[in-house]
């Protein structure tokens, strides 16, 4: 998998509602990507690298272990926010990830909420989709945020 170089935040940086985490784009997916992550995360179900037996089950082809992208989107998070404040962090899997699919990753604030401390709290929702247009993955973090009026870039 690929490695962004830029530096990751360390302590909690200024979000308001409506900033987005920064799109980005992983793919095509291949076949040799998934089996990498097997063997990484130990899971493997032949599903996921055997073509005849995916196909003898019914699928179009093997397909990406869920946990793959879920594991990119929170890289994309810890990325974007400091890995340091991400207080939360949860997935729900919605669709199948197919050889030659392109991922597309994004992210929402959708809450800031108020706080007279020196850090406040951000909901984020979150979603990978593919090429298509479908959504397969969604997710929700929360994140310790500086307050707004700290910002210094004018918005997000």
């Amino acid at each position: 998998m690929r490695a962004d170089t830029h530096a990751v935040p360390t302590s909690p940086i200024p979000l308001a509602e409506g900033d987005t985490l920064p799109e980005w784009r992983f793919g095509p997916l291949t076949r040799t990507d998934i089996v990498r992550y097997a063997g990484a995360s130990g899971d493997f179900n032949p599903i996921h690298h055997d073509e005849p037996l995916a196909i003898a089950a019914g699928l179009p082809s093997v397909f990406g272990i869920g946990m793959m992208h879920a594991g990119m989107l929170g890289q994309r998070l810890s990325a974007w926010v400091g890995p340091h404040n991400i207080c939360a962090f949860s997935v729900r899997f919605e669709g199948q990830v197919w050889p030659d699919d392109v991922l597309t990753f994004s992210g929402t604030v959708i809450e800031v909420e108020s706080s007279t401390h020196e850090v406040s709290l951000a909901h984020v929702e979150l979603s990978v989709a593919r090429q298509d247009g479908e959504q397969v993955l969604s997710g929700k973090a929360s994140v310790s945020t500086a307050p707004h009026e700290a910002r210094s870039d004018g918005g997000g």
